[in-house]
């Protein structure tokens, strides 16, 4: 079938479905601690053939590539530097041909992580060698298929303009989302609006900005909230991990269930988010009760932190009382 660009599927619909996590899933297929997972795309393509299937199955609108940690900064670590286009390329290429049979437009999105290093004057890393690093990587998912660069997880402004400029200049477009898992900011103190005044100075647009990962549904729809606030004309990402995770015996697991996650996919909506998916902990069973939310609300008044904390949780990082008071409090329908 005819292939849809993220931008296409944007202009048709109000909210779009994104998959769920990648990592966790994984390690409930056998995936063992410590390895990489994007070697699994040449050992076992199989599995991942079958993790994007199940999302797609439940009815993604986009699913992303298995190749968060595939840069040779990272696969250096496991002596695989010089693999870094082959395996970004057989990431996109086993996710193109799960969209591609799925009898409806679906959208591969190239999963680029960050490099693992601190930048300049704190670490090693230039914003230039920085460019040459995300480049290699967004080539091969481009040669694999990808039809959008998928840059997730960051923390600090150099990183994520070296990996927007890499995508600019392989001539892929991009989207950027960021992790805030310290009392509302990233690691590295970016704030949410931040992130999208950032993203709104680039020399290309990205097609949406938002926020991944992070502690917990409750803190990341406050920093969405924060972006759609500053920037309402900006299509927004809200891909929340599935509820906290806990220790249990030697395994992580994440408490959210599905009725959790569909009432943070409704949250995301009245938020104002455009595309609304899951991270860490989050299972095709998960993204299903997303779908069906998606598909069945009708968009309501922009919620109060008060009502987004009774609906899925406290927060698990809290921001200053000053910054809850004036983005938390806020109603906008």
């Amino acid at each position: 079938m005819t292939r849809s660009s993220l931008e296409a599927l944007l202009a048709e619909r109000p909210v779009l479905l994104a998959d769920g996590a990648t990592g966790t899933n994984l390690f409930a297929m056998g995936l063992e601690a410590g390895d990489p997972p994007e070697f699994w795309n040449d050992l076992h393509p199989d599995r991942i053939r079958a993790l994007h299937q199940g999302f797609v199955d439940a009815g993604a609108d986009i699913i992303l590539t298995n190749s968060f940690g595939c840069n040779r900064r990272r696969l250096a670590l496991h002596k695989a530097e010089g693999r870094t286009r082959e395996l970004a390329e057989k990431a996109a290429r086993l996710a193109r041909e799960v969209a591609d049979a799925a009898g409806r437009p679906v959208v591969v999105a190239g999963s680029v992580g960050p490099t693992g290093d601190l930048f300049a004057p704190l670490g090693p890393m230039t914003e230039e060698e920085a460019i040459d690093v995300f480049a290699e990587e967004i080539e091969g998912l481009k040669a694999g298929g990808a039809d959008v660069a998928w840059i997730e997880t960051m923390s600090a402004p150099e990183e994520i303009r070296a990996a927007t400029a890499a995508a600019i200049r392989v001539g892929l477009p991009f989207t950027v989302t960021a992790s805030f898992d310290t009392a509302g900011r990233t690691m590295m103190g970016l704030p949410p609006a931040a992130l999208a005044d950032l993203a709104a100075g680039l020399d290309q647009a990205p097609l949406a900005v938002g926020a991944n990962c992070g502690v917990g549904a409750s803190d990341l729809l406050a920093s969405v909230g924060a972006m759609t606030e500053a920037h309402p004309e900006m299509a927004v990402v809200a891909k929340a991990n599935c509820g906290i995770p806990r220790v249990d015996g030697d395994k992580v697991v994440y408490t959210g269930t599905p009725e959790l996650m569909a009432d943070y996919a409704r949250l995301a909506i009245d938020t104002g988010c455009r595309i609304v998916g899951g991270c860490c902990g989050t299972s095709s069973g998960h993204l299903a009760a997303m779908r069906r939310a998606v598909d069945e609300h009708i968009r309501r008044a922009r919620p109060s932190l008060d009502e987004i904390v009774a609906a899925v949780g406290p927060l698990q990082s809290p921001r200053p009382s000053a910054e809850t008071r004036a983005r938390g409090g806020r109603r906008r329908g």
